[in-house]
């Protein structure tokens, strides 16, 4: 008997995907740093959320740890994640005399600079975000404690007593469903008419964008696959927006070897895109899994083009001008 011939199948590739600004610095400088010192160089927490660029780090010279107790005495660099830090561990790094390295997202410090100008202010602070997560910890920890609730949902937010109403402020998570946040906002709003917000939206510009990409093509799709990992707040967040948007067959994936094709039965259309710290790497990797079981054809659906970049440290400046 002849074989079957090779079903065909439509990649519908949301863009933009994968990497966004904030993450592209902070790799730059775990790598410039082991370029610069050598290796070792030890990174607090994943510097963002996803193996296959924590692992490669890792074969470069990396050293991760959770806490900086377990970096041995030297004058090695410790680099501080994308996520943000409490202030307690750059604190803790000058005590010990660490040379330290602050690869935080410049998005994130800016809700860490709200945090701080309005507790300056007299304000009680809600930080609406999801509880656990490195930058939650991060920018909770700015402050005093007691000085920020955190609000996780709508419900949250229909229950939360302020100390005084007329007093408060909000903050948010840079990697929530925009979505979702609205909603939450929404609700302070109506409950506490004087809640003041930030002038500029906290949720970052490439969080948004990659959501409102999904968007645009998740109710032509059969199934969206998202390229990203179980501990990527933003990703996950695609798996939901995709969902909502009308593709309720939408799974997370860390790579290729994850994909369950059991499920695919059926799928004539599917939808492809990358949390903010998924390397376009694994993306390929993905549609190549997919080449070889179908008759692809690939349609990029742009809806925004990105420009942005961010400065390194003047520390490492010099070695990347080289």
């Amino acid at each position: 008997m002849p074989d079957s011939p090779t079903p065909p199948l439509k990649i519908m590739m949301a863009a933009p995907r994968g990497f966004c600004a904030g993450v592209v610095r902070a790799i730059d400088i775990v790598e410039l740093a082991l370029e610069r010192y050598g290796a070792p160089v030890y990174v607090r927490h994943e510097i963002v959320h996803n193996r296959y660029v924590v692992e490669d780090l890792e074969r470069k010279g990396a050293i991760f740890v959770e806490e900086l107790d377990e970096v041995p005495a030297g004058d090695w660099p410790v680099i501080f994640s994308a996520h943000g830090v409490p202030k307690a561990v750059p604190a803790n790094a000058q005590d010990r005399n660490l040379f330290y390295l602050d690869a935080t997202c410049p998005l994130v410090s800016k809700v860490h600079m709200e945090a701080e100008r309005h507790h300056a202010r007299g304000l009680d602070l809600v930080l609406i975000g999801h509880a656990g997560h490195p930058e939650v910890i991060g920018t909770m920890g700015q402050l005093p404690e007691g000085a920020i609730t955190l609000v996780e949902t709508v419900e949250d937010a229909e229950t939360f007593k302020p100390r005084d109403p007329d007093k408060l402020a909000y903050i948010t998570q840079t990697t929530l469903s925009v979505d979702d946040t609205k909603d939450i906002i929404a609700v302070l709003k109506r409950r506490f008419p004087n809640v003041i917000g930030p002038h500029k939206a906290d949720i970052c510009y490439a969080t948004t964008n990659r959501q409102e990409a999904v968007k645009a093509i998740a109710a032509d799709c059969d199934m969206v696959i998202v390229v990203g990992a179980p501990n990527s707040s933003n990703s996950r967040r695609l798996v939901e927006v995709a969902r909502k948007s009308g593709c309720k067959d939408s799974m997370l994936v860390q790579r290729a070897a994850d994909i369950d094709w059991l499920t695919l039965d059926g799928v004539r259309t599917l939808g492809v895109t990358a949390g903010a710290s998924a390397p376009e790497v694994l993306v390929e990797e993905v549609v190549a899994a997919f080449r070889k079981r179908f008759d692809v054809t690939v349609e990029v659906v742009e809806t925004k083009t990105e420009s942005v970049s961010f400065k390194i440290p003047r520390e490492l400046r010099q070695t990347a001008a080289q």
